[in-house]
């Protein structure tokens, strides 16, 4: 455990360096999310404030989403892993002493936490001071703080398997771009990254809710945001754990097939 946690270390302190991207980024998470809560400030003038989520869970919703847009953005994967896959370089990492599933898990991790942190606390403390019914709000009490926490960590866990998932799929083709586009598109959309679930038809909501997508950053931010309370906050982290579990059993499954099969050309 101790070499994997010093993986994660090396990865968060790289990661970190990287300050003036992260300054340059935030003018364009501050503008999206500005857009995002006038966008859907109109729709609810136009419906009569008749929506799916009070008005200001979703302003909540959006600055959540954009000052933590790193963790879960499932696009951004990282380019060195599939580069090592496709050329042959992961042979070296095969000489390691270490589970590369575990390695690259910890590796994968620390990255997004270390760009997240630098991201989310200029845009969280400008969301804060944004003005009238663009304001960001605090969770409706210390628990929901608590269990949002908590559902953030384990959404990051989900996340952060699947994207291992697709990284072991790799192995089996020659190029890994046709699994991104497939899988990480569906996540973009079906994880509640581009329009909130509780605005899809409730018979797709239902469907969604039996993958492993429903259970990312659509559950945190909903229980921060008060969308979300009661029995069905204990029933989605339960969710959180059961996907956590299952994604993670299903790619070192993976890894295990694709070890056996791996062939370095020219070594």
């Amino acid at each position: 455990m101790k070499k994997y946690r010093s993986f994660f270390t090396l990865r968060f302190a790289t990661g970190m360096q990287y300050r003036m991207a992260s300054v340059t980024a935030l003018t364009t998470q501050l503008v999206w999310g500005l857009m995002e809560c006038l966008a859907y400030k109109a729709v609810a003038e136009a419906m009569g404030g008749r929506m799916p989520m009070e008005y200001t869970s979703i302003v909540t919703y959006i600055w959540l989403k954009e000052a933590l847009f790193v963790l879960f953005n499932t696009w951004a994967a990282d380019n060195d892993l599939f580069a090592m896959i496709t050329n042959g370089d992961v042979a070296y990492e095969l000489c390691r002493p270490v589970s590369i599933y575990a390695m690259w898990f910890s590796r994968t991790a620390g990255a997004r936490m270390a760009e997240a942190l630098m991201r989310s606390i200029p845009v969280l403390f400008c969301a804060f001071l944004m003005p009238g019914a663009c304001r960001m709000t605090l969770p409706v009490n210390g628990v929901s703080f608590l269990m949002f926490l908590l559902a953030l960590f384990l959404a990051l866990g989900i996340t952060v398997s699947f994207c291992m998932l697709v990284y072991m799929l790799s192995f089996f083709t020659i190029s890994p771009q046709g699994w991104r586009m497939v899988l990480t598109g569906a996540v973009e959309f079906l994880s509640g990254n581009i329009i909130p679930l509780p605005f899809f038809p409730e018979k797709y909501v239902a469907l969604i809710k039996c993958t492993p997508f429903a259970y990312m950053q659509n559950v945190p931010f909903r229980i921060y945001s008060g969308d979300l309370g009661g029995g069905e906050v204990y029933r989605c982290i339960a969710g959180q754990f059961f996907w956590l579990a299952a994604l993670i059993l299903l790619g070192r499954c993976t890894w295990k097939a694709a070890e056996k099969r791996v062939v370095i050309q020219g070594g």
